[in-house]
């Protein structure tokens, strides 16, 4: 991925992944803080070269907010709750949940990614462009990969109840993507799972665990107030097209 930073309010990316994915160019911008009309302008030059754009305004800014609908025809895709628990006491690891590195492929793993929440699928031209595979990709991706963790929830006949995939940056622990069997999700098991990985996050000497989600997702949403996590954030992201 091609990386690059417009003075200090913009981060601009091209997304290869993205790009080879879904057929179209791709990039993504993320609007750190209330962006100058000189670092606008030069944003949406760049909007040109490219058929799809991401723009992340992060904290939902106003002023950003009003730039994006009087100067593109990009449209509100998603509003994504950001939250981070701090680890400062060690966590109980759950006797049925077992953790994963470079986990070798598992089926049942991938059939369980039926995610009702995804940019990927409410916009309309990314769901023609196979938006509804983009999670089972992302799960497949990360089998067999020493970045990458799964704790899974093992359940009494042997088969797989739940997981959560998740990585490590620094001292802070990244919950990716969680799932659990739809018969079994009133079992606690996504909080045996969040315990799981915060007990391994603490013995690796993370100092924190953070998550996003989307608004709509009151279910999500309810769970991470309900394990301990604090909202620390509330972004916009807007899905600008060129076709």
């Amino acid at each position: 991925m091609k990386h690059e930073k417009i003075e200090s309010a913009v981060t601009f990316s091209e997304l290869q992944w993205d790009t080879e994915f879904f057929g179209v160019s791709c990039a993504k911008a993320i609007l750190h803080k209330p962006v100058t009309r000189l670092e606008w302008k030069g944003l949406l030059e760049k909007f040109r070269n490219y058929q799809f754009i991401s723009i992340q305004n992060l904290n939902s800014e106003p002023a950003n907010a009003l730039l994006i609908g009087k100067d593109t025809t990009a449209f509100l895709a998603d509003v994504n709750i950001q939250f981070i628990k701090k680890i400062d006491a060690p966590a109980i690891m759950p006797e049925s949940i077992r953790i994963y590195q470079a986990m070798e492929r598992d089926e049942r793993i991938v059939n369980m990614a039926d995610f009702p929440f995804s940019k990927f699928t409410e916009d309309p031209e990314l769901a023609k462009r196979g938006g509804a595979e983009v999670y089972r990709q992302w799960l497949k991706n990360s089998f067999e990969k020493e970045n990458k963790f799964y704790a899974v929830a093992e359940g009494a006949d042997g088969g797989i109840d739940g997981f959560l995939l998740h990585s490590y940056y620094d001292r802070t622990c990244i919950i990716e993507l969680v799932a659990v069997l739809s018969n079994k999700a009133k079992g606690g098991i996504g909080t045996k799972l969040f315990e799981a990985i915060e007990h391994s996050a603490y013995k690796r000497g993370c100092s924190e665990i953070k998550v996003g989600t989307q608004v709509r997702n009151v279910g999500a949403i309810n769970f991470y107030y309900k394990v301990g996590c604090k909202q620390v954030g509330c972004h916009q992201v807007y899905h600008l097209w060129n076709l």
